[in-house]
């Protein structure tokens, strides 16, 4: 798949998007109950594929600026729908070509994401650029080949044309995040069939 045949991909699914989600929920609130130990009211936050913020308007509050962004200008139309904090701000970014001065964020969040993108190695780097050098990576993802039944709903999905770029267990993906840079500080393995891990982490200076 093709990035731009990616991208088309999420504009025509951000309309349906949230109902897709609702059987997450569970897994959903974890993640924010992660976060939230993490974050605090003094902090200036990136969230990179914020898809239709589902996220960002939970997050938001507990923070003192939220910049959430997506490639797919549809998620953000969507996103924009919904009720959300003065301190939370919707924009379309491309996560691999970020225009924020180095060293801005005191944490970038990147959510259920780095799988479905076709160079995450870019958006990383990136990350470290934007990030302080005390700062802090919170980038959940599923992990799904760690598990048979997560491989099997993987292809499943794949045929409805959700392309999964990598096909991570929870330890190649932490192997991955150390191979760019990356310090591991929390590792958790949530969710059921379609695993998830979800990592804090920051950079080597």
């Amino acid at each position: 798949m093709k990035s731009e045949d990616n991208k088309h991909f999420w504009e025509k699914w951000a309309v349906r998007y949230d109902k897709t989600m609702r059987g997450s929920g569970r897994l959903y609130w974890s993640i924010i109950s992660n976060m939230e130990q993490t974050l605090n009211r003094n902090m200036t936050v990136l969230e990179l594929a914020c898809g239709t913020g589902l996220l960002s308007v939970k997050i938001a509050p507990t923070v003192k600026h939220l910049e959430s962004t997506d490639f797919s200008q549809e998620m953000i139309v969507q996103a924009k729908k919904k009720v959300h904090s003065s301190k939370l701000f919707f924009s379309v970014q491309d996560a691999t070509a970020l225009p924020y001065a180095p060293k801005t964020f005191d944490a970038v969040i990147i959510s259920n994401a780095l799988h479905i993108m076709p160079e995450p190695q870019k958006a990383l780097s990136e990350i470290k650029r934007v990030l302080r050098d005390d700062g802090i990576l919170i980038a959940p993802t599923f992990t799904a080949a760690g598990s048979l039944g997560g491989r099997i709903k993987n292809r499943i999905m794949e045929l409805s044309g959700f392309k999964v770029f990598h096909k991570w267990t929870p330890e190649s993906y932490l192997a991955f995040l150390k191979s760019n840079g990356f310090e591991i500080q929390k590792s958790e393995v949530l969710g059921g069939v379609l695993t998830l891990t979800y990592v804090e982490a920051r950079k080597n200076n």
